[in-house]
């Protein structure tokens, strides 16, 4: 199979997941933010067909866990009115000025209940020669974009109704059981639903220390 490199895009963690502020003050959002990242980039870098890893990122505390968990690491782009598709193309330009013509993975960060096998299958499963996609768990969104052609540009159209516009744009929705992967986090119920599923030890131990119970590691294989 061939191997696959990735690319994130993180934004200011002090700015992220506005919708648990009735959960969270901003500074437990800012701790789980990167308490969720460092469960997926741990998840994702355990996959062997991932050849490296790249986030995007204009915060130094994510730069520097990113750095720590054998991520590369580029500063975010002058991005205009599109931050985050901005940042993952110029992810994905740079991963293929260093390696050459690649596979790609678009990934979001805040997926603290993947597991490795799951985006193994993915990998595994995604077409060749073509531009895929992993729907989230509201069904509007994308957890992650596949591009399994070299040369191809990774054309990330995340934010409202990614699913869609992806899929207008000729990727091939992917059909598979991974409720981890299919899981971001944006408000209090996904972190409930994230949690039911098990998450990652880093966002176990943010989330007692921020007075959640937690349900350990061990995955309850409910559907997200």
């Amino acid at each position: 199979m061939h191997t696959v490199h990735a690319v994130m895009a993180v934004k200011h963690i002090g700015r992220a997941k506005s919708r648990l502020a009735g959960e969270l003050s901003p500074a437990q959002r800012s701790q789980l933010v990167l308490a969720m990242f460092t469960d997926t980039v741990a998840a994702a870098t355990a996959v062997p067909a991932l050849a490296s890893l790249t986030v995007v990122t204009p915060d130094p505390l994510v730069a520097d866990r990113a750095r720590a968990l054998g991520a590369r690491v580029l500063d975010e782009p002058p991005a205009g009115h599109d931050p985050l598709n901005t940042a993952l193309a110029a992810g994905a330009a740079a991963v293929r000025e260093r390696h050459g013509p690649t596979h790609l993975l678009a990934l979001q960060a805040d997926l603290p209940a993947l597991r490795p096998t799951e985006l193994a299958d993915v990998l595994t499963v995604a077409p060749i020669a073509a531009r895929s996609l992993v729907i989230d768990h509201t069904g509007t969104g994308t957890a992650a974009l596949i591009l399994r052609d070299p040369t191809a540009e990774l054309a990330p159209r995340f934010g409202p109704d990614s699913a869609r516009a992806h899929r207008a744009d000729g990727a091939v929705a992917l059909a598979g059981r991974w409720p981890g992967l299919r899981c971001d986090v944006d408000t209090p119920e996904d972190l409930e639903t994230v949690r039911l599923l098990g998450v990652g030890a880093h966002t176990t131990a943010t989330l007692r220390d921020l007075g959640f119970s937690s349900l350990g590691s061990d995955p309850v294989r409910t559907v997200c």
